[in-house]
């Protein structure tokens, strides 16, 4: 394994987040915004898939290394697949973590439809040691902005993740998203002056977020 080093800021990095992030300081992030596979085994209408969506064998290891990166007295806020919350919850305890709040994305159109409308995405709030209270709390509901799913089949819009990165990273701060897809979460901390470092397994969407954030492409981890 190479020795733990600093985070090179503003770089998307290809390859397992688990084998990446155990290259890193232990506490040198300061805000971790992150949309994982749900565990569902996820199939959009024109057949797109998501990487290790039919596994969850990285959950637990990847609950550890984020929770070690992340400094003490910082926040990591992840989406989650509601019918696989058990498991999710229980990673994230394991880790370390302690459960300080819920957010709901209220869409205005149903997603998909089976005993009912899909029409919200949802994502905990999660600490790591103590945490002080914001000035101004923001609402745990938050309206949802439709992307389209043009760059990845679930992307996240820019819209919604900016506000959770100025309310919960400091200024300057370092943001860090080990799944992150096209790159929104990266998108989001560079447009409100935030450094970010991004990683991800799917070769294209790497390239995608890449392309998208100006970044040149480096090489698959060992």
């Amino acid at each position: 394994m190479s020795p733990l080093s600093t985070p090179t800021p503003n770089r998307v990095m290809h390859g397992d987040c688990v084998r990446l992030m155990r290259r890193l300081d232990t506490a040198s992030i300061d805000f971790i915004l992150t949309d994982p596979p749900y565990l569902v085994r996820y199939r959009d209408r024109t057949g797109r898939t998501v990487a290790n969506d039919d596994n969850g064998r990285w959950l637990v290891p990847a609950a550890a290394e984020m929770h070690r990166v992340l400094k003490d007295g910082a926040f990591c806020l992840s989406f989650y697949g509601w019918n696989q919350v058990d498991r999710f919850i229980a990673a994230w305890r394991a880790a370390g973590f302690r459960l300080v709040g819920h957010v709901v994305f209220r869409k205005r159109y149903a997603s998909s439809a089976r005993f009912l409308e899909h029409r919200h995405e949802q994502a905990y709030l999660l600490a790591k040691g103590d945490v002080r209270r914001p000035t101004a709390p923001l609402s745990d509901v938050i309206d949802w902005v439709y992307t389209g799913n043009r760059l990845h089949p679930t992307q996240k819009p820019v819209e919604i993740l900016t506000p959770l990165i100025t309310g919960f990273c400091p200024a300057g701060g370092l943001v860090l998203d080990p799944f992150c897809g096209s790159g929104s979460t990266l998108a989001a901390a560079q447009s409100v002056g935030r450094t970010f470092l991004g990683m991800e397994l799917d070769y294209q969407h790497h390239r995608t977020a890449c392309r998208r954030l100006g970044c040149l492409p480096n090489g698959r981890a060992p």
